[in-house]
């Protein structure tokens, strides 16, 4: 009977159990299909990505930039020049009817009497005004060698140069690779199937005494084992960084999450993008691959402690027969002091990683940057590099490709200028070398229907560049295309003020426009939205329309530091972000007139400038103020008016998605 009473006992025992078990398995499955084990991590993501991402990007790489003039000089030599292959043209004549080419324009008025700028030195100029008669002497040279200049010859040495057939391989020890400024020059970029391999080995945490990195309070030192390895464009805007078309940064220790990572970005004219961070989780099944690999590979985390499959789900298993899968978990790919073979590779939709033959982590291509754009690898941080090896690499300059020949076409050149009035003048800021920003300009929104039956004229303003070459492919760039007005003077951060003065007289004296917009040559404008809001203010009103600031402060501190001497006052006047802004047109005359006679208070900042002589004009006559985020001055948002920092890839994106879609989209890097 005791016997009897045992069994049922063990029976009620065991149906208990397997009772336990399938309700475990039950929730296991529900938690699996609701991804629960994902939910603290999704929320975790977030805080990453909107607290520390832009600024661990921007922090944490600022150490491995370099910083002496020697080093920089060591980093720019081996990038090669950009090579256009225009064709020198004839001007043609500057009549009435045929007002297609603008010539070459000066601010003839310009003299320098001490009078423009609040404050002046012991000899009458101020240092405003003293920078800007040196590079107007400096400029005025410039030109007068470029029109002596035998250009036949010129073309000759160029063409020799250019023939130079690049490398299909690169070979570099550890040595030579520190030697040559911590960067692999790839002459003609990547192609599809290139792949770099690079050996080296990850110092030892270091205390690391940068306040911004460690996060910690004074006195106290966050041990830090990283480094980044970045593939570099050409830089196109002195004083900028180069592009980062990829920036890989493994993070041994010292990030802010405790653990080890891996994070990946683009940066364009020192804009980041979003990035891509693999903290050690493998990327969700519904997630989007990269050429069938996932973004994020799994590797084992301190915190994890083996729980994604407990004791009780693998005996479920075995009870209704499923057989259990295997599955290895490897380490994080580096560690401090040990050898790591490191290979990136070029696929159709990203690039990929591998770290001692297993994949790693995959970062989608992101529009506005190609292949052939990523001229240089260079690596710098905690690490000991023994060797890089570069392959598949193409053999041809992407600057003698075929279709580059195609820019030259007559399709993209300016309309004539008409005989009377236009509604709208834009004038766009640009630099003598960014060809391939003007270019992008032309094939995107400059053909538009109001520029192409010419009711509205856009003009790019380049004022001279310091190395000749560059202003002889200006100065023919302006004849064939006959849509850019050079600005004489040696061009100067400092002195873009003066080019948009120039654009006021273009608008008011040539084209007659009844509104002048002032834009950037990577700023993307919806010319007809742009149209339609001058439009909404009732005719004979003075206007400001823009993304307008109110009660900016100068910074005092920092790379765009302002002085008390060049601007004594606490706070800025209202002013519209640069990028994109239109004033009426009594306004830009009211400018040029007071520029002529020596009233004009010039500042470095030209869109300070701009907001100080609007408001100036408001004191005799009222200005209606039109505030807009459409005006967008850091990317692109939904219906912009003007989206700025965008690369030339992502300008044409933004015209096809405009022209096929009919609705304004942006083609975001992030």
């Amino acid at each position: 009977m005791k016997r009897a009473k045992l069994d049922v006992f063990v029976s009620l025992s065991r149906q208990r159990s397997i009772q336990v078990l399938i309700g475990v398995g039950f929730l296991y499955v529900v938690m699996v299909t609701l991804e629960v084990p994902f939910v603290f991590r999704t929320g975790f993501s977030a805080v990453t990505q909107e607290g520390f991402n832009g600024f661990f990007n921007d922090a944490l790489s600022r150490p491995f930039q370099l910083q002496s003039e020697e080093e920089l000089e060591e980093r720019e030599a081996p990038i090669r020049p950009l090579m256009v292959p225009l064709r020198a043209s004839s001007q043609p004549s500057q009549s009435k009817p045929q007002r297609r080419i603008t010539g070459y324009k000066t601010l003839s008025s310009l003299n320098f009497d001490g009078s423009l700028v609040n404050s002046t030195s012991k000899d009458g100029f101020s240092g405003l005004q003293k920078s800007a008669k040196d590079a107007f002497e400096v400029g005025n040279k410039l030109w007068e060698e470029i029109k002596s200049e035998k250009v036949r010859n010129y073309d000759a040495k160029k063409t020799e140069n250019r023939t130079e057939p690049c490398p299909h391989s690169i070979s570099m020890s550890g040595s030579e690779f520190w030697d040559r400024g911590r960067i692999v020059v790839l002459p003609c970029g990547l192609t599809l199937g290139s792949h770099i391999t690079l050996v080296g080995k990850p110092k030892q945490a270091h205390p690391e005494h940068e306040p911004k990195i460690s996060l910690l309070k004074e006195g106290q030192y966050l041990m830090v084992s990283q480094f980044m390895m970045e593939l570099q464009g050409l830089q196109t805007v002195d004083g900028e960084d180069p592009p980062r078309i990829l920036h890989f940064n493994p993070r041994l220790k010292g990030d802010w999450s405790g653990k080890p990572v891996i994070e990946q970005n683009t940066c364009y004219r020192m804009q980041w993008g979003s990035a891509l961070r693999c903290e050690g989780w493998k990327s969700k099944a519904d997630e989007e691959t990269v050429d069938d690999q996932v973004k994020c590979e799994k590797w084992i985390r301190d915190d994890d402690g083996h729980s994604e499959e407990s004791k009780a789900t693998w005996w479920l298993n075995r009870l209704i027969g499923r057989t259990k899968k295997v599955t290895i978990d490897w380490p994080y790919p580096f560690a401090e002091e040990k050898l790591f073979v490191l290979t990136l590779s070029a696929g159709l939709e990203g690039y990929h990683i591998n770290v001692d033959g297993r994949h790693v982590t995959s970062f989608p291509y992101r529009t506005g940057f190609a292949l052939e754009d990523a001229t240089g690898l260079f690596l710098n941080g905690d690490i000991d590099v023994h060797s890089i090896f570069a392959a598949s690499l193409p053999t041809s300059h992407p600057s003698l490709a075929p279709q580059k020949l195609l820019e030259m076409s007559n399709r993209w050149q300016a309309p004539a200028l008409p005989d009377g009035p236009v509604d709208l003048f834009i004038g766009i800021l640009s630099a003598g070398n960014h060809f391939a920003e003007r270019m992008a300009v032309r094939k995107s929104w400059m053909q538009q229907k109001l520029i192409k039956s010419s009711n509205v004229v856009a003009r790019f303003f380049v004022a001279l560049h310091g190395r000749k070459e560059v202003n002889m492919e200006l100065k023919k760039e302006a004849e064939f295309f006959g849509d850019i007005v050079i600005v004489r003077y040696m061009d100067n951060y400092d002195l873009v003020v003066l080019k948009t003065v120039a654009i006021c007289e273009y608008g008011v004296r040539t084209v007659s426009a009844k509104y002048i917009m002032k834009g950037d040559d990577d700023t993307f404008i919806r010319v007809d939205a742009v149209i339609k809001e001058a439009e909404k203010i009732p005719d004979g009103t003075s206007f400001y329309i823009g993304n307008i600031n109110y009660y900016h402060k100068p910074l005092r501190y920092g790379k765009w530091a302002v002085t008390y001497e060049e601007w004594p006052e606490e706070d800025y006047p209202p002013y519209a972000n640069g990028p994109g802004y239109i004033v009426s047109s009594d306004i830009a005359n009211f400018i040029v007139s007071e520029f002529e006679k020596h009233n004009l208070r010039l500042f470095k900042m030209e869109d300070v400038s701009m907001g100080m002589w609007v408001e100036k004009f408001n004191s005799s006559r009222p200005v209606e103020y039109v505030h807009s985020l459409k005006f967008c001055q850091f990317g692109c948002v939904e219906d912009y008016y003007t989206a700025h920092y965008q690369s030339p890839r992502q300008m044409i994106c933004m015209w096809n998605k405009l022209q096929q879609q009919g609705r304004p989209q942006c083609c975001s890097m992030r």
